[in-house]
């Protein structure tokens, strides 16, 4: 029984330690240690067999199992080391950055020149203290016309020919509308800009186009009158133009407000028009429910676009509109 005992625990080194070194995952190595050296492994199953020796024989075998149990755990050991340096190493190479390979490029994209002149004139108007108004695209006969001093049977509104849909509503023409909204949901004191996209039934050529990007500003309090007015159109336009510029406003008329000019600069030697403006008209104020004896107030509006042909010297505002990449990369 001694003999059988020796061989076998011989047996078993020389199988463990075949199987140890032709493992090749940390998974496997883990499944080979359970099942030689573990509780239920093959090395406690030939001690179980110490039982049938004499007492005199028990050492010899503890003292050959503790060899073999000791030889197949630095077997494992060694071997889990090896294992773990080639998976990092595996790791490292997979992940290695190979810096004399050429970059991949990704071209940026560039504002278009539209949306940056909208950008500007709102960071001018929010660093005076107005606050960015939007309202729906899509607006009622109301608020477009008759809320902004425009009944049905009034001459101006040939001057806003809109596109109307079958329900009767209509593509907005200006941005106005939004104040309408806006002094409806809030009270005095009221500083807005309005931008957005407007809609009229002009014919298109090389400065008219039937949807243009409208901005607007609103100032309602006590007391405003058109020095404040023009206070603010100043610094506005001294801060879009980068230089102190001759301003001159001209007599003109709007429904919505009176007194009502247009504002001209001159610019690289000539006059250009620029925008519209006036003193809101009390009748307005009456729709919305503020009373025009204890407030007043200024608007003022213009097309982006036309901010932006001046500013970038853009000799047809359709080319805005073209995507064209030729035109678009200038910018």
């Amino acid at each position: 029984m001694l003999n059988e005992l020796e061989a076998q625990l011989a047996a078993l080194k020389q199988e463990a330690t075949q199987a140890i070194a032709a493992a090749d995952t940390l998974e496997r190595l883990e499944e080979l240690r359970v099942g030689y050296l573990g509780k239920k492994g093959q090395l406690s199953k030939v001690l179980g067999g110490l039982g049938k020796l004499d007492a005199s024989d028990r050492p010899r075998i503890g003292a050959l199992a503790n060899e073999v149990k000791e030889a197949l755990q630095q077997d494992l050991d060694r071997k889990r080391t090896n294992l773990q340096e080639a998976q990092i190493q595996a790791k490292l190479e997979s992940e290695t950055l190979d810096v004399t390979m050429p970059g991949v490029y990704r071209p940026l994209g560039r504002k278009h020149p539209l949306n940056s002149t909208i950008d500007r004139v709102v960071d001018i108007f929010v660093g005076l203290g107005y606050t960015v108004a939007n309202g729906p695209e899509m607006e009622t006969d109301y608020y477009n016309f008759e809320a902004l001093n425009t009944p049905a049977d009034h001459p101006a509104r040939d001057m806003q020919d809109t596109f109307y849909l079958p329900d009767g509503n209509l593509l907005r023409t200006h941005t106005s509308s939004v104040q309408i909204r806006y002094m409806e949901e809030n009270e005095p004191p009221i500083r807005i800009v309005a931008p957005g996209r407007c809609y009229r039934r002009d014919t298109v050529d090389a400065t008219h186009s039937a949807v243009f990007h409208q901005i607007e500003i609103l100032a309602i309090d006590e007391g405003l009158t058109f020095t404040d007015l023009k206070g603010t159109i100043k610094v506005f336009l001294e801060e879009m133009f980068g230089a102190e510029l001759p301003i001159r406003f001209r007599t003109s008329y709007f429904p919505f407000t009176e007194p009502s000019a247009e504002v001209d600069v001159q610019w690289q030697g000539r006059w250009l028009e620029v925008m519209g403006c006036g003193m809101v008209d009390p009748n307005v104020l009456k729709k919305v429910g503020y009373d025009p004896e204890v407030y007043s107030g200024f608007a003022a509006g213009f097309g982006a676009e036309r901010f932006a042909m001046v500013l970038h010297q853009i000799d047809d505002v359709r080319r805005m509109y073209s995507s064209d990449l030729r035109f678009l990369r200038q910018f």
